[in-house]
């Protein structure tokens, strides 16, 4: 039973390890023509991130539209929007993946704990939220902005918070600096 273990421990972190070395390898392999414009930890956030967010939109589209159908979910003991289900289903996933793209592919060298990076990050997207909230409706509502364009008014506000949260916060190296390659 031990070596069982042994070997599942080993593959496990073998495994782990091909996965992030692959991703990390494809996403160096387009830096270049960026090099001049960031350095490649930040390209490497914005790559995640991205990607992150493309699945995000992809899931919601996916589970509003065909899984939900434009139709409440009703649980039994409470209903939800199709829409407000699909940003919680699709939320369930892209939380955990986007935590584990920025933990092992881009702020690597954190000397924080792995459980408190996973808390401080949940804030952190918690925080952001709210800031997507808060600034939309402002935007819209008081200076009469478009919604589309408050929309991506807010997300590049949302960005830069959460890259220098994420920096000097949730995936802070403590004594050092991050590095900028």
């Amino acid at each position: 039973m031990i070596n069982l273990l042994r070997k599942l421990n080993y593959i496990s972190i073998h495994y782990s390890s091909m996965v992030r070395n692959g991703i990390t390898t494809l996403i160096d392999f387009f830096y270049p023509p960026f090099k001049k414009l960031m350095p490649l930890h930040t390209f490497r956030y914005a790559a995640c991130g991205g990607t992150n967010v493309t699945l995000d939109i992809s899931l919601f589209f996916v589970l509003y539209n065909f899984v939900f159908k434009k139709q409440i979910v009703d649980l039994g003991f409470i209903a939800f929007q199709p829409h407000i289900a699909a940003f919680l289903s699709s939320f369930v996933i892209t939380f955990p993946v986007g935590f584990l793209l920025s933990k092992y592919i881009v702020w690597t060298d954190s000397s924080i704990k792995g459980h408190i990076q996973l808390f401080r990050y949940f804030v952190i997207v918690m925080m952001n939220l709210s800031f997507n909230y808060v600034f939309i409706k402002v935007f819209v509502e008081y200076f009469h902005i478009y919604p589309t364009i408050a929309k991506l008014l807010t997300t590049v506000v949302v960005i830069i918070f959460s890259y220098l949260s994420q920096k000097h916060y949730t995936f802070k190296v403590k004594g050092t600096k991050v590095p900028s390659k």
